[in-house]
């Protein structure tokens, strides 16, 4: 997926790209802060779900996977007292004929230690397939990171 782009002909209506945009805002903030829920972070993945991270040499399969890995990151960030932070932006949105929605966009994940500066912590190009459950909301199938500086 990499250097794949969505093209100005491919916009979807404006009130798609802000139910995705919200689910995006809604979905990270599951991570952040003292109320952090990683669980239901992990819902907002299918159950076959892939997440591909840059750096690791296999991709997390399985809702459950993401949702044992996540915890335990929360938790790792609670323990050091960080303030955790996320920022999706430029965000584009293609829908497929079968409905599916393929996205790309920038994210940041920021530190910021009590009393300290901020950190970035990591700049990423971003590709997600989001697809609908049962109940008509929307769920990532594929996530797919990849880090800014790395060799590829």
């Amino acid at each position: 997926m990499s250097g794949s782009t969505i093209a100005p002909d491919t916009y979807v209506p404006a009130e798609l790209y802000a139910e995705v945009q919200q689910f995006y805002a809604w979905q990270m903030n599951l991570l952040e802060g003292t109320d952090a829920d990683p669980d239901a972070w992990a819902e907002t993945f299918t159950e076959d779900a892939v997440f591909e991270s840059a750096g690791e040499p296999e991709p997390q399969r399985g809702r459950e996977t993401l949702r044992a890995t996540v915890r335990a990151g929360v938790a790792h960030i609670a323990a050091q007292g960080l303030d955790f932070r996320h920022w999706f932006g430029m965000v584009g949105v293609e829908q497929r004929a079968d409905g599916t929605l393929r996205t790309r966009y920038y994210a940041l994940a920021m530190a910021t230690a009590p009393g300290g500066p901020l950190a970035v912590r990591g700049s990423l190009l971003c590709h997600d397939e989001l697809v609908r459950g049962d109940d008509g909301r929307l769920l990532v199938r594929r996530r797919s990171l990849e880090a800014d500086g790395r060799e590829r």
